[in-house]
């Protein structure tokens, strides 16, 4: 089964090695109709400390390295706008 590949942005850098992101979905409501907009945020791992806050990063999923991180940063250092 391949890996899942999420992109979001980088709200926090402050970890050793661990930066957390958050993405977002959007999808119609079944009922209002409206584009809803919904986030979560995944830790994942940062080997270099690369990633600053505001970066857009792409995530992979990875097997469990410590209590909360299941997520590498395989692409980054894109400045949102």
């Amino acid at each position: 089964m391949p890996k899942r590949v999420l992109q979001g942005e980088v709200v926090s850098n402050k970890q050793a090695k661990t930066v957390v992101v958050r993405v977002e979905r959007r999808f119609t409501h079944p009922v209002l109709k409206k584009t809803v907009r919904r986030s979560k945020k995944y830790y994942a791992h940062d080997e270099t400390n690369a990633c600053a806050v505001g970066d857009i990063v792409k995530i992979e999923e990875h097997a469990p390295i410590s209590k909360l991180k299941r997520w590498i940063v395989v692409q980054g250092n894109q400045q949102a706008s």
